[in-house]
């Protein structure tokens, strides 16, 4: 049996457009990478976090990837001592999914540690878990997908009935992510309370257009598809530039576009690489010309979610 294992999990894309709180996608970059060593301390330990400034704690009752696997191994009556190392390379609080690559990573790589006594299937309330400690709420439109790969609809939280749904080959999806804080607390308080029932009406018929299209890869479909009429139009008012990227990235080509979870990060899907690379640097262009500082990345819908490296 391992003495250590070292994991990579990826950045993911919650809610896409018209799908708030049940949809997600993974992607191939960015994402974090976490270490985790056996010891004899019979403790589990955050030995070292790089790449948050400061940022996370080290206290292991309440940091994501400690939390995680203290329940893992309590629930499983394992007394095994642990040591994490955890390096972020993605920036917190960027709406693509941070915490939920760390717990994905952390509930991943200590089942592979200790043998794989649970299904995959399995791990994903673990994740959710950390999610919890992380923002207060144990949703999954990030770790599900960070966990599954692919595109992923949360159908139910109660029962938790999470589906990975096929997705064309040709589907790209370009990031960027402003160096501008959006707290996830403030974008989800200023949220109405009630929506117009043709709202609910209209949103339904996208969110279901969605689904279909990714089914069978109708690019015309997924593109009429990518609305929101809830979520958006309210979040959007936080994130500077946010309309002009949008409609740039559509003029440009895209098939939708959008805020990644709750922002700042905004992503736009394509079905061609050099369409997506253009977006990129066009994205970019404009959050220059608005004095501000951003990385873009382009990546396929990933299919795959965590693995060993």
């Amino acid at each position: 049996m391992r003495e250590s294992i070292k994991v990579f999990a990826p950045a993911t894309v919650a809610n896409v457009t018209c799908g708030f709180d049940i949809l997600g996608f993974a992607v191939d970059q960015p994402g974090d990478e976490i270490m985790l060593r056996k010891s004899n301390s019979g403790s589990v330990n955050i030995i070292q976090i790089t790449g948050d400034e400061g940022a996370l704690p080290l206290d292991p009752d309440k940091n994501t990837c400690s939390v995680v696997i203290k329940k893992f191994l309590s629930d499983l009556g394992l007394e095994q001592g642990i040591d994490i190392f955890l390096d972020k390379k993605m920036p917190l609080g960027s709406g693509l999914g941070s915490s939920a690559a760390s717990s994905v990573a952390a509930i991943f790589a200590i089942n592979e540690l200790m043998g794989s006594p649970l299904r995959l299937d399995e791990l994903l309330p673990y994740a959710m878990e950390g999610e919890r400690v992380a923002c207060g709420a144990a949703h999954a439109d990030n770790v599900a997908p960070g966990l599954y790969g692919g595109f992923v609809l949360i159908r139910s939280y109660d029962p938790l009935d999470v589906i990975k749904l096929k997705t064309p080959e040709h589907l790209f999806a370009t990031l960027v992510h402003p160096h501008i804080e959006v707290k996830t607390k403030d974008a989800r308080e200023i949220l109405r309370k009630q929506i117009y029932f043709k709202e609910s009406v209209k949103q339904s018929g996208n969110v279901a257009g969605l689904i279909a299209g990714l089914l069978t890869s109708d690019f015309g479909l997924i593109s009429r598809s990518m609305h929101d009429y809830i979520v958006e139009p309210i979040r959007s008012i936080l994130i500077p530039g946010y309309n002009e990227i949008k409609e740039a990235a559509m003029e440009m080509g895209a098939l939708g576009a959008g805020i990644s979870g709750s922002g700042p990060s905004i992503f736009a899907l394509s079905n061609d690489k050099d369409i997506s690379k253009k977006i990129a640097v066009e994205m970019r262009r404009i959050y220059t010309n608005f004095n501000i500082e951003s990385e873009t990345y382009v990546s396929r819908i990933s299919q795959n979610g965590p693995r060993i490296i």
